[in-house]
């Protein structure tokens, strides 16, 4: 045998005895290529005004954890067919809201290249998925692709228009009611300002909401969500727009800030407030020790607020300066004692959720030092024997949050810090689903302890 021959025999053989000894044959040896697979998008939307955060499932995965009202989660999945779950988070653990009781999850087919939007829609009590599958085309640089979506479940059926912002109202774009699409095809209009109004069917003179001049970016393929409104104003609904990227929401033109003001400086006469120097004209006036008022919808922006003695102009004891948020609630408290009488600016949420009682306390009394707050449940009499405290060693001028709790009954103690010998309480509370809470900690009339307490929202008397 010549030597090439040779050399290729005993290649030949080595390469058999390799794979003899590879142990399981030749094609499990080999590593085979991965084929991408084709994918598409699952967009799901949380548009259930009154419901808690909720989680998200696909196929028994959580994708999402406690998304918010108007939260948007968006994830990428091999073509395919898709149970989706949405579960509520409540006190004392988390409810299974779609699919309803006793029915079977839906489910979802997301195709190639396809955007399936899963909106949770409608009032918690009947909350249900709306389900949109689009396949988007390539948009061009200067068009916006829309597709309009009624998802306020308290919201009649309304009529849209879409124009310039100058322009009048002219024809509407279409009519829809709570579920439907504006148009039975996406809308492609050229990049730039537009103004988006809502009327009632017929009466183009009812506006219900008004976007103002609003830009509309080239290259945008939007779903755009008329969601309930949870903020200030008159108007029912706010646009929620979401690029599967992207969410922006426009509110009402018109939209005010929401400012209520509460007296807490016990050894501080009766006042008025004035906003920017207008003393002719007194948004507030002769609040006393120990109350509030209602909010009151000013512009916002930037604004100086003064407050004075009743009646008087000087001597002026609180001159602040503040900056508000459109569709945003403050409470303004006037605390310490007048010596020391300074603004505190707290942002309220005012979001009513029907699955719990949404509580919040504040430590406003300058003669107290730092103080547990105890929750227990109702009818013990305010026991604290085994109980710990659910705030440990609250300062003045410090607050709870907002706090989470199951409708039931519960007795609220405020004790010095590390004591459990009551400075406040018990003060039994029967809470509601969907009620809202607020109580602050403070002086005694003229000053001093024990404090007492100044109650607010569903608390007032």
């Amino acid at each position: 045998m010549s030597p090439v021959r040779l050399l290729s025999a005993l290649s030949a053989a080595a390469l058999l005895f390799a794979a003899g000894c590879s142990g399981g044959g030749s094609d499990s040896s080999t590593a085979q290529p991965q084929v991408p697979q084709p994918t598409g998008t699952l967009e799901v939307i949380h548009a259930s005004p009154d419901a808690p955060d909720v989680d998200v499932r696909v196929a028994g995965l959580e994708i999402a954890g406690s998304v918010p009202y108007k939260g948007v989660r968006v994830s990428a999945y091999e073509v395919g067919d898709y149970p989706i779950e949405v579960v509520g988070n409540v006190p004392g653990g988390d409810v299974t809201v779609i699919p309803a009781a006793g029915q079977a999850a839906p489910t979802v087919t997301i195709g190639e290249d396809q955007r399936v939007t899963v909106v949770a829609a409608g009032e918690v009590a009947g909350i249900a998925p709306i389900v949109l599958t689009d396949s988007p085309p390539a948009i061009a640089d200067d068009e916006v692709r829309l597709r309009v979506l009624h998802a306020a479940p308290a919201a009649p059926a309304v009529e849209v228009y879409v124009t310039a912002p100058g322009d009048p109202l002219g024809a509407p774009l279409g009519t829809f009611a709570f579920g439907e699409t504006l148009t039975p095809d996406a809308v492609v209009v050229p990049e730039g300002a537009y103004r988006i109004r809502v009327a009632l069917p017929g009466s183009p003179s009812t506006v219900v909401y008004d976007s103002g001049a609003i830009e509309l970016p080239g290259g945008a393929d939007l779903l755009v969500a008329a969601v309930a409104s949870i903020t200030t104003g008159a108007s029912p609904v706010s646009l929620l727009a979401t690029t599967g990227s992207t969410t922006l929401e426009f509110l009402d033109v018109d939209t005010p800030s929401d400012v209520r003001v509460v007296h807490a400086s016990p050894d501080a006469p009766n006042v008025d407030v004035v906003a920017n120097d207008d003393f002719a004209s007194r948004p507030v006036v002769d609040l006393a020790f120990g109350t509030g008022t209602d909010y009151l919808g000013l512009p916002p922006g930037d604004i100086n607020v003064k407050v004075v003695p009743t009646g008087a102009d000087a001597p002026v004891v609180i001159d602040a300066d503040l900056t508000l948020a459109q569709g945003t609630s403050y409470s303004v408290y006037a605390t310490g004692l007048l010596a020391d009488i300074a603004p505190l600016v707290l942002v309220d949420d005012t979001r009513r959720v029907a699955t719990e009682a949404r509580v919040r306390i504040l430590h406003a009394s300058p003669s107290a030092g730092a103080v547990d707050i105890y929750v227990v449940p109702g009818g013990t009499g305010g026991d604290l024997s085994s109980a710990a405290p659910a705030f440990s060693g609250v300062p003045f001028l410090a607050d709870t949050g907002y706090v989470e709790l199951a409708p039931g009954s519960y007795d609220v103690v405020v004790t010095g810090a590390g004591s459990t010998v009551p400075a406040i309480g018990p003060v039994t509370l029967t809470l509601d689903g969907g009620g809202l809470y607020t109580a602050a900690a403070i002086d005694q009339v003229n000053g001093g302890v024990p404090p007492t307490l100044l109650l607010l929202d569903d608390l007032a008397p």
